[in-house]
Parts: structure tokens; C-alpha cells; sequence
């Protein structure tokens, strides 16, 4: 009986333990969910606060978006990329599409003689409307692309003509910017740099003046299908003005429009930038007209050294021509195998000329002066008397055989021994000596006896003198015959 009562005392303790527990767990739950709603009602009231402080602190009105510019369109799908085929030209079927060209000259690099071509770097742009780029904006704002889009619609396929090497920058990227507009205007803007070739007359080498040309035409498009032209005229080209080169000054720039006829496609319009080069002469003056005529000068040296003195002419004379055969050299060497005469061959041939034939001088005054002394000296052999001439001191001679003037042995008395006729020491004017002999002696002379004189010159060197003046009034005359027709 106790032990019942027992057990039924430890049940009601167990159930009144759970009730209590149940309890306390209900009111914590109701005491979490009131601070989850008092906490998200907080946090809606700091951000309707929020909201409402910034209405009534920002007093400037934002503009409205434009879907242009929306992170959310594509360019693609704005344009309508995808809608229509830009393999075809704009208004294909219809007529041609005019395309406006301009071109900023950058850069003009080289300019070649040897190879006959220029080197040019220039801002390319092209003007043209394609309504299947239209679009709507409701600021009339363009659209700015790099050469990605460019590979996905129409654009004109120029190129150079008569170009060897061109190519589009790309650094960092390709140089390209694509340009449209609401209205489906488009502006196709490149940076290029191209070698083409510029056919140069060099007759008047250096003292020459050049016209080269760069010529941009369409490649496949006819007349029928592009009419390509300049967008402003000659105000189309424009060039930086820092723009110098080492060898040429730049006179002008201009362009011109033409057509072009080829005997398989038809006729195709092509633009032609036209640019005149000077070539500065200064440059050719030092390095080559300068030399020359030193040289001429120089061999005019060996005209006042005596014709005796060979080891001093005859190297003067081999120096000089070696010299000028090396400057010609040089020149040549830098200039392309034309076949015609440069102004540059005319003069430096003609000084080489001059050089040379101061050589020849020297060599026929040396064979006159040898022949001249071997004929004295037979003379002298065949002279029954050498009074005054073979043995000065021999004052005894008879009268009847041989005579001397007063003047002719005063003549005499002034040279020395016989190797010096034709010299005297002052080296004084042009001398005579006259011997009258008697030519008595049949087998001497093969004639009947009666007196003669003989005549014997002793003036070599005159050639020399002449030489003088000649070859500097020569060199003078050329001079300035060349100078008024080149220059």
C-alpha cells in the first residue's frame, strides 16, 4: 500500500517538473520573435530615413538615361549587328555610296633615292552613312568602337596604290576607331604607316626638286558602286608642322581626284596626295663640290714648281687624280644605276678632267724640255766653235767663222753650263740666244758657203706660264655656266 503511494508521488513530480519546462520554453520563444520584428522594423525605418534625406538634400535634377549607354544593352543588339547582311554594300542595287576621305599627315620618314621610294605615317578617315547602323538616342549621342565592331560591319576597302610595305599600328591595340551616330552616320578612322613608291628624276642631282605622290583608291568597289572624294577639298590634308627632314625642305602639300581606268574591272575613282620636296644643297656642297674643287686647285700647284723637279710633280699629279677618283667613287656609291647624266657626273667628271690633264701638261713639258736639250746638244757638236756657249771663258774666236751680238753674250753670260739653258736664275722672261756662224764647210751644211744664223730656243717652261692662266680662267668659265644653268 506504501509502495503504490510512493509511486504515485514520483508520477505527479514528473508531470509537474514537465509542465513547468514547457513554460519556460513558450515564453523564450516569444520573447526571440519579438526581437526579430523589433529589429527588421528598425531597420526599414533607417532606410525610409535614408531615402528621404537624400530627396531632400540633393537639390540637382539627374538626367535622365540613355539607353545608349546602358550596361544592359549590347552594341550589338542596338545596332542590329545581327539583322543584316554587312557583306553588301550600304543601298546596294542603288546608287553609289559616297564615301568622304580626310588625312592628317603625321610623319614623313624617309625618302630614298636607291630604292625610289617615301615612307609616310598618316591618320586615315573615311566618312559615310549606313542606315542599318541607326539607332535611337534620346540625346543624339555617338557610339565610339574599337576594331572589334569594325570586323563586323561594312567598311571601304582602300588601299595604297604603287605601295611596297604598309601596315596599321598596333600598340597597345590596333589602331582603329569606329565612330557612329544616330542617324547611321560613320566615321572610320585609321593610323597607318606606308612605303610607296615615288618615281624621282635625278638629272639635276643635287640641285634637284621632287614630286611624290600617294594614291588611295578603292580595290574592289567601281565608280558604279563608290564614288570616293575628298570631304573638304585641299583643306582635307592637313600636316603637323614640326614635320623636317635632313636632306629635302617640304614646299607644299595639295591633292587631286582622278579616275583610273582598268581593262578588266572599269573605272575606279582615285584620291592623290601630291607633296614637293627641295633638296638642300649644303650638304653636297661640303662633302663634294668643296673636295672637287680643292683638288683642280691643288694640281694647279705643279705649275710654278720647276719641270726639273719630278719627284714633286709627278706625285702631285698622281694624288690628285686618285682623289678624285675616290670622291666620284663615293658618290656613285650612294646614288641608284640610273642611265642618263646627273649634274653631280657633269661636274665632278669635268674637274676630274682638268686634274688629269694637269698631268699631261707636266708630261709634255718634260718630253719638250729632253728633246729640246738633245738638240742643243747636237748642236753644239756640230759647232766649229763653242765660244761662249761649251766654254764660256774661251774669249778667242775668230770673227770670219762665228759672231755674237753684244746682247746674245750678255744673254749668255747670265746661265750657267749647258744644262741650264732655257732657266735663267732669276727665272726672268723668255730668252733668245742667236749664234751667227759661217757655214763654210760644204759637208756640213750640203749648201753653198754663206752666213746663216741658227735659231735655238731655251724656253720650255712657257708651256708652264701659259698653263697659269689658262687652266684657272677655264676652270672659272666652267663655273659659272654650270652654276647659272643648275642652280
Amino acid at each position: 500500500m506504501c509502495t503504490m503511494q510512493v509511486d504515485t508521488v514520483l508520477v505527479l513530480f514528473c508531470v509537474c517538473l514537465m509542465g513547468v519546462s514547457g513554460r519556460s520554453a513558450h515564453q523564450r520563444g516569444d520573447k526571440l520573435e519579438t526581437y526579430k520584428q523589433s529589429r527588421s522594423r528598425r531597420e526599414t525605418s533607417r532606410m525610409d530615413d535614408g531615402a528621404a534625406h537624400s530627396k531632400t538634400a540633393s537639390p540637382i535634377l539627374k538626367r535622365g538615361p540613355d539607353m545608349t549607354k546602358s550596361p544592359m544593352t549590347k552594341s550589338e543588339q542596338l545596332l542590329r549587328i545581327d539583322d543584316h547582311d554587312f557583306t553588301m554594300r550600304p543601298a546596294f542595287g542603288g546608287p553609289p555610296i559616297p564615301v568622304g576621305v580626310d588625312v592628317q599627315v603625321e610623319s614623313l620618314d624617309t625618302i630614298s633615292e636607291v630604292d625610289m621610294d617615301f615612307t609616310m605615317t598618316l591618320y586615315l578617315r573615311h566618312y559615310w552613312k549606313d542606315e542599318r547602323l541607326s539607332f535611337t538616342s534620346t540625346n543624339n549621342q555617338s557610339m565610339t568602337f574599337d576594331s572589334r565592331l569594325a570586323k563586323k560591319i561594312w567598311v571601304p576597302d582602300m588601299f595604297f596604290v604603287h605601295s611596297k610595305r604598309s601596315f596599321i599600328h598596333d600598340t597597345t591595340t590596333d589602331n582603329v576607331m569606329l565612330r557612329v551616330y544616330p542617324d547611321g552616320n560613320v566615321l572610320y578612322s585609321l593610323r597607318v604607316t606606308v612605303t610607296a613608291m615615288c618615281n624621282m628624276d635625278l638629272s639635276r642631282f643635287p640641285l634637284d626638286t621632287q614630286t611624290c605622290s600617294l594614291e588611295i583608291e578603292s580595290y574592289a568597289y567601281t565608280d558604279d558602286d563608290l564614288m570616293l572624294y575628298w570631304k573638304k577639298g585641299n583643306e582635307s590634308l592637313n600636316t603637323d608642322e614640326r614635320i623636317s627632314l635632313s636632306q629635302f625642305l617640304i614646299q607644299k602639300f595639295h591633292t587631286t581626284t582622278k579616275l583610273a581606268f582598268y581593262s578588266s574591272t572599269g573605272w575606279y575613282n582615285r584620291l592623290y596626295i601630291h607633296f614637293t620636296l627641295r633638296r638642300h644643297v649644303f650638304f653636297f656642297l661640303l662633302q663634294t663640290y668643296f673636295p672637287a674643287t680643292l683638288m683642280v686647285m691643288l694640281s694647279w700647284v705643279s705649275f710654278w714648281i720647276d719641270r726639273r723637279a719630278v719627284p714633286a710633280r709627278v706625285p702631285l699629279g698622281i694624288t690628285t687624280v686618285l682623289t678624285m677618283s675616290t670622291i666620284i667613287t663615293g658618290v656613285n656609291a650612294s646614288m641608284p644605276r640610273v642611265s642618263y647624266i646627273k649634274a653631280v657626273d657633269i661636274y665632278l667628271w669635268v674637274s676630274f678632267v682638268f686634274v688629269f690633264l694637269s698631268v699631261i701638261e707636266y708630261a709634255a713639258v718634260n718630253y719638250l724640255s729632253t728633246v729640246q736639250e738633245r738638240k742643243e746638244r747636237k748642236l753644239r757638236e756640230r759647232l766649229p766653235c763653242t765660244c761662249g756657249i761649251g766654254n764660256p771663258d774661251d774669249a778667242m774666236c775668230d770673227p770670219q767663222i762665228t759672231g755674237y751680238t753684244t746682247m746674245d753674250v750678255n744673254s749668255i753670260g747670265n746661265y750657267g753650263t749647258a744644262g741650264n739653258y732655257g732657266m735663267p736664275e732669276n727665272g726672268g722672261r723668255q730668252e733668245r740666244m742667236f749664234a751667227q756662224v759661217v757655214l763654210g764647210d760644204p759637208q756640213l751644211t750640203g749648201q753653198v758657203k754663206r752666213p746663216g744664223y741658227v735659231n735655238i730656243w731655251i724656253d720650255t717652261h712657257a708651256i708652264d706660264k701659259y698653263s697659269r692662266m689658262v687652266f684657272p680662267g677655264s676652270y672659272v668659265l666652267f663655273n659659272i655656266i654650270y652654276w647659272s644653268i643648275y642652280s
